[in-house]
């Protein structure tokens, strides 16, 4: 390694200094006019298709890293700010689907200027809360989230030649594989029917089947309690079961956070009252934020989000402000399931949204969509957020700087947000078409899941449900007392030992957390997806399981690792898995770009006509 004073050598010594602002100009010009715009094309054409998107961070993170690799290792911090960047342009792109939404229900569009301050309000807002959550679910929970994890691994090899050399063929291989899913999953019939997602199994390669196992067998329950859950009127006939699921799933997380939060506030009380007087030990400087100034931030922006809501949309200030104390709850509830299991219920946030204003007494369908718009947007960045910091907290990435870095990707992310969503709608008329209300044809390659969902929920906003409610409560009990039994169970000193020192006890502690009594985190997954999808997520998780459990036998894990070996963290499914969601976010880029080329439309955004 060369010391400080050395001369840099290579390309090295034609980029600026790290930390320079030059360095600074480089790293956001690659994300604001490259970067972003790919991943945010990526992100709006998955959401007009099949009603989700892939985070933007896996795929940044790799183009980023190019960018930095002459940095050598230290440029996996340049790389982390890169991707946070473009990924949270990304996000807000996805977020077009609310002016499609606006189109299928016959409500007046809003001024483009005053939709774009109203969605920057909501991202400032939204990574504000986020940041807030980011000591409990990055430092304290240390939860896994998996794209924040494979980017982590992937930035790491990518500006590391050493790592580099040992893992270019797992990072590769998955990636190839990915791509190549992900292209023949949207081009060729019989694999699209298949329902394959190799972001989804690599995702779940990644977690493993501990937290994998569980969403299937949820699903599983679901599917056969259809025919019970149609005859009390909870679901109707022939509707897929994560219609109601949905609803139940959140629940579940909900009832579970509320006994972990709790137990969070109350250590910290405790730790509080057993202060001593020794001084505080510092915290390290890639964590130091400034908690005042990040408070003043969330209470600004949920300000503007109120006033911006009345004075310039003409929204109600009460339902505005119960979506500003909603975002509070549903951020953290979020990013808990976002950590467990790499999904994001943001629709999920939306439609339960919808629902509380409801019982409220909200009554208008225009109403409910802009209110609810603060929670689908506020949890998405927020998300994001978490995502960027787990993979910030595995590289030590200075949390003030990236989150600079993701409030310029909101800016910018803001004004994309509704250019992408005019002209993918001007550019294929089809997607202006209410799907809910009648068969549209042509629409099978664009079937808005999401836009849905979001109009499904708004107009049925006058008929009361009870069903609904019940359902959510129903949740909320089940989470609270699989979560109260987890804690009693695993805390219990004799449990902990049969469960470590017998196979037996292994055994039966993963069929506990796999089928008896799974984390509500994990199972919930099973509720908000299709069946189809849970079978990937869970052959991704077992594939994995399955492929540790050989390598423990076969070679044993040494006391010391080997000099130049991969980081534990740097597991060869964990390579593998995240390449498989990097190159599926390579292959739903490439289609979102060649749809674009071949209707004309990207010239017409890049050159306006």
């Amino acid at each position: 390694m060369s010391s400080p004073n050395e001369s840099p050598t290579g390309l090295k010594r034609f980029l600026p200094r790290i930390g320079s602002p030059g360095y600074h100009v480089l790293l956001a010009s690659v994300a604001i006019f490259i970067l972003g715009p790919l991943g945010g094309i990526s992100a709006a054409f998955m959401n007009f298709s099949i009603g989700f998107f892939i985070g933007g961070q896996v795929l940044a993170g790799i183009l980023g890293s190019a960018v930095t690799l002459p940095y050598g290792p230290e440029g996996k911090h340049g790389a982390n700010y890169i991707q946070t960047l473009a990924a949270s342009v990304a996000g807000m792109c996805g977020m077009g689907v609310l002016m499609q939404a606006m189109v299928w229900m016959g409500l007046p569009q809003p001024p483009v200027w005053q939709l774009v301050l109203y969605y920057l309000c909501i991202g400032m807002f939204g990574v504000g809360v986020g940041m807030l959550y980011t000591p409990i679910l990055v430092d304290r929970m240390q939860l896994m989230f998996p794209s924040g994890y494979a980017v982590a691994n992937i930035l790491r090899a990518l500006t590391d030649q050493n790592l580099l050399k040992r893992s270019i063929a797992k990072l590769g291989g998955g990636m190839l594989g990915g791509l190549v899913g992900g292209l023949a999953a949207s081009k060729i019939p019989s694999v699209e029917a298949l329902g394959i997602s190799t972001s989804t199994f690599g995702a779940g390669m990644i977690v493993g089947a501990r937290i994998a196992l569980p969403a299937l067998f949820v699903a599983l329950i679901g599917e056969g309690l259809k025919p019970y859950l149609v005859s009390i009127g909870w679901l109707d006939q022939g509707a897929p079961f994560r219609k109601i699921g949905f609803i139940i799933a959140l629940g579940t997380i909900l009832g579970a956070a509320l006994v972990d939060v709790s137990m969070i506030l109350y250590q910290a009380v405790q730790r509080f009252r057993q202060q001593s007087s020794e001084p505080a030990k510092p915290v390290e400087d890639w964590k130091r934020v400034n908690m005042l100034r990040l408070v003043l931030w969330v209470l600004f922006w949920g300000t503007g989000i109120v006033v911006v809501g009345s004075k310039i949309l003409g929204q109600p200030v009460f339902f505005l402000v119960v979506a500003v104390l909603l975002c509070f709850l549903f951020v953290l509830v979020n990013g808990i399931s976002m950590g467990i299991s790499d999904s994001n219920p943001i629709s999920s946030a939306f439609v339960m949204t919808v629902f509380i204003m409801a019982a409220l007494g909200l009554n208008q369908a225009g109403v409910g969509l802009m209110c609810a718009s603060v929670l689908l947007i506020a949890c998405s960045e927020g998300g994001d957020m978490q995502q960027d910091r787990s993979t910030g907290w595995r590289l030590g990435t200075n949390r003030v700087v990236q989150f600079r870095y993701q409030v310029i990707g909101i800016a910018v992310g803001a004004v994309l947000a509704v250019m992408l969503a005019k002209t993918f709608m001007s550019s294929y008329p089809v997607l202006t078409e209410d799907q809910f209300s009648h068969k549209v044809a042509g629409a099978e390659k664009w079937q808005s899941a999401m836009t849905y969902k979001f109009v499904g929920a708004l107009q049925g906003i006058t008929d009361k449900k009870p069903h609904v409610m019940k359902a959510l409560q129903l949740g909320i009990v089940l989470g609270l007392l699989i979560e109260v039994t987890r804690k009693l169970l695993k805390g219990n000193a004799r449990y902990k030992e049969f469960s470590t020192r017998s196979r037996s006890g292994r055994v039966t502690d993963f069929a506990l957390d796999a089928f008896i009594l799974p984390s509500p985190y994990a199972s919930s997954f099973g509720g908000f997806v299709e069946l189809a999808t849970c079978y990937w997520w869970a052959g991704g998780g077992v594939l994995a399981s399955v492929y540790d459990t050989v390598q423990a036998k076969f070679n044993p894990p040494q006391a010391k690792p080997a000099e130049g070996a991969l980081p534990e963290d740097m597991s060869t499914m964990s390579l593998v898995g995240g390449g498989l969601i990097a190159g599926d976010s390579l292959a739903a880029l490439s289609i979102g770009i060649a749809g674009l080329i071949a209707s004309g439309a990207l010239k017409k955004l890049i050159f306006g006509g």
